[in-house]
């Protein structure tokens, strides 16, 4: 999801060049430039705040549940191919899951919030959890976010931002840069959920093209069944 290159100017030109070439080359997907009072850049802010303090219960409100649920499946998968017992315990205990039923169990809510704990190590002793502590009020302290850009597409259902980040660490400064893809929620037009995996790469069958062969297709199905 986030992308950090070496220069920051370019991404302007990024941004509306994307618009250019979705526009010449008559592609199905149309992209517009959106003005930096849309309603995902106040979102977007809010939700890299909540990043650094580390509130992760109130950030899985702002992901759009699919997207938590296939990440859900993904590790349900990767879990259940463990090629040992004790492997398998392991990944379980990481996300405060006892067995493979409980991790299925979970609400995306729940998976989120055990999904991102488990990238964060648990204070061992008070002197650990002092400096932690003083860390995570640095980084709140210090946080700057600039919104770049925002390219909407789908009709303005789908709002991508190009967001930079500027924090202190300890004894140095952290500058990144991320890409943030927002859709609209069916439900209620005013609602905007971020939609992580849209950065994933999507398949489309070429017209024409030869059907995969059964053995294929039947691997294909196996799986599904078994990521449900």
């Amino acid at each position: 999801m986030r992308h950090t290159p070496s220069f920051l100017g370019g991404i302007r030109f990024l941004l509306a060049a994307s618009l250019v070439i979705a526009t010449s080359q008559g592609m199905q997907v149309r992209a517009e430039n959106l003005p930096l009072t849309h309603p995902t850049v106040e979102l977007v802010k809010k939700y890299f705040e909540l990043v650094v303090d580390q509130d992760w219960k109130t950030a899985a409100k702002m992901i759009r549940p699919a997207s938590i649920e296939r990440k859900k499946r993904e590790t349900l998968a990767i879990i259940k191919s463990a090629p040992t017992m004790s492997e398998e315990a392991a990944m379980l205990g990481k996300l405060g899951a006892k067995d493979i039923k409980s991790l299925e169990s979970m609400t995306a809510e729940e998976f989120y919030v055990a999904d991102r704990q488990s990238f964060h190590n648990p204070a061992r002793n008070d002197d650990e959890k002092e400096r932690q502590k003083k860390v995570q009020e640095q980084k709140k302290g210090s946080l700057k976010i600039d919104v770049l850009g925002v390219i909407g597409e789908q009709g303005g259902k789908v709002a991508h931002l190009a967001v930079r980040t500027s924090q202190d660490v300890i004894d140095q400064r952290i500058n990144e840069l991320f890409f943030i893809s927002f859709i609209q929620d069916e439900a209620d037009a005013t609602k905007w959920l971020i939609a992580p995996d849209m950065q994933r790469p999507v398949t489309e069958p070429l017209s024409g093209a030869a059907p995969a062969p059964a053995s294929d297709a039947k691997a294909s199905d196996a799986e599904k069944t078994d990521k449900k």
